[in-house]
């Protein structure tokens, strides 16, 4: 875990950045700044930020799950070792992708499979 301690750090404040992005996408949603405007064509135009602004919330809270994912492997001690092939992941990689589980051959692969569906 020391080795990674760094990535620990990153990815924590990574976490709370998300939070903090996910209440404001909540609460620009929920119209807590505003209530829905009273002409329908006003309406309509809202409900379509809304429909764009849940849509970045789902992608928010798919990350944040990724994200401590990774911080509770990092406390197991199986941060960094590939779920698929059980080889390390490139030192590299991890720094770019920090919540990767996937070697990049393994990763490769799975996606040239999606592809091909």
């Amino acid at each position: 875990m020391k080795e990674y301690e760094e990535i620990r750090k990153n990815l924590i404040e990574m976490l709370e950045d998300l939070d903090a992005r996910l209440a404001k996408i909540t609460d620009h949603v929920k119209h807590a700044d505003e209530p829905l405007e009273k002409d329908f064509a006003e309406q309509v135009t809202q409900q379509e930020d809304d429909e764009v602004q849940d849509y970045l919330g789902n992608v928010t809270r798919a990350e944040i799950e990724k994200v401590k994912q990774a911080i509770a492997r990092i406390d197991s001690g199986e941060y960094g070792i590939c779920v698929v092939c059980g080889e390390p992941i490139n030192k590299e990689r991890l720094k770019a992708l920090p919540y990767s589980t996937m070697c990049i051959k393994c990763a490769s692969q799975k996606a040239d499979q999606s592809r091909r569906r």
